[in-house]
């Protein structure tokens, strides 16, 4: 089969499997999060495996932990956390307009520091800022009760996900046996190898990136809750949980964090301080610490692709398009990186003094 060929049936299939994600975007939550769970879990079943427990034991003894955890915490945090981030919502815009107060206050001052055009811009930044962060914050919410709080989701979530986790670990070998003996025999051996490419930076993109961003929330949240942050465990769980979108989830938690540290502490400006430090800490964490040990160079995304596809895939999908947007670019990552590899060894990179001996034309 020529190189043509391949390129067309592989992107008819890709339109193929889109068309159908769209189709079916409605009902697909579940199984997304359930197939996610299962390609988490399933390293830590095949280990008790290793421990001589047998393949249905050990996928319900897992599954059955971590629902349990889950559960524990949901009763525990959610709560709360819906009660901060119900507080949140309805003091935000109390709090633009005492940060437009202040800046009013702070006016003369900054007059004699920046200058008149100088200051007015920077009170005008100000007000803007605050202005299109009430904005973000109340659209945001707004989508995700409308998307996540009807009773048919929430059943869907919470019965369909485990049946659909418990099912698919439980045959997981036998899936992957199956995909194997469909590849092409000619070139099983390079598909195999950019298999494996693919699990790895999946594995970077949802088990290292779902690690960074539960750390991250764990420590924003916990941070600026022992400052004593209005809503503190509420900015800090939505600053970290965003962080999976780049810069993002910074930027929300920080200026959410310094505007309402503003307005609660002025002028014991120590506590701004302090919370102005928790976030340069976290970001130094990042970084330098989590982002190399627990991603590394896996999914090797530049943060604008990273960024257009949650956007393309979210205005696509909705809630799924989320969900599969870092996984999806983490696999389309590695397609495109062969396709350029396999580009520079063809004929029409190298010319036909290049090309003679090779064989380009075929995968």
């Amino acid at each position: 089969m020529t190189l043509r060929n391949q390129v067309l049936i592989w992107i008819g299939s890709f339109v193929v499997l889109i068309l159908m994600l769209w189709l079916f975007r409605g009902i697909l939550l579940p199984f997304v999060v359930g197939a996610a769970l299962a390609y988490l879990l399933n390293p830590i079943v095949n280990q008790l495996q290793k421990w001589r427990f047998k393949r249905g034991w050990a996928t319900a003894l897992v599954l059955a932990t971590v629902v349990a955890i889950l559960l524990g915490l949901i009763f525990m945090l959610v709560p709360l956390v819906a009660q901060q981030v119900g507080g949140l919502v309805q003091r935000l815009p109390g709090y633009a307009a005492e940060l437009e107060a202040l800046a009013r206050k702070w006016a003369p001052e900054l007059n004699a520091w920046l200058g008149p055009e100088r200051a007015a811009q920077v009170e005008a930044t100000v007000t803007d800022l605050m202005g299109r962060m009430v904005g973000l914050v109340g659209i945001i919410t707004g989508e995700v009760l409308s998307s996540g709080a009807t009773l048919i989701s929430a059943v869907g979530i919470i019965i369909f996900t485990p049946v659909v986790c418990f099912y698919l670990l439980l045959d997981w070998e036998g899936m992957v046996r199956g995909l194997e003996s469909l590849l092409p025999r000619d070139h099983k051996g390079e598909i195999q190898g950019i298999l494996r490419d693919i699990d790895s930076a999946m594995g970077g993109a949802i088990r290292g990136q779902g690690g960074v961003v539960l750390i991250l929330a764990a420590f924003y949240a916990t941070a600026l809750s022992l400052v004593g942050l209005n809503f503190g465990l509420a900015i800090g769980l939505i600053g970290g949980l965003f962080s999976f979108v780049p810069f993002v989830g910074f930027a929300i938690g920080f200026v959410l964090s310094m505007g309402i540290a503003i307005v609660q502490f002025w002028p014991d400006w120590w506590f701004i301080v302090i919370v102005f430090m928790i976030y340069m800490v976290g970001q130094f964490v990042e970084g330098n610490i989590l982002y190399p040990k627990l991603v590394g160079s896996t999914i090797n995304i530049n943060p604008v692709w990273m960024m257009f596809a949650l956007l393309a895939l979210a205005a696509l999908f909705g809630f799924v398009g989320l969900l599969l947007a870092v996984p999806m670019a983490a696999i389309g990552s590695v397609l495109v990186r062969y396709g350029v590899r396999k580009y520079r060894e063809s004929a029409l990179y190298q010319g036909e003094a290049g090309s003679i001996g090779s064989d380009a034309d075929v995968v």
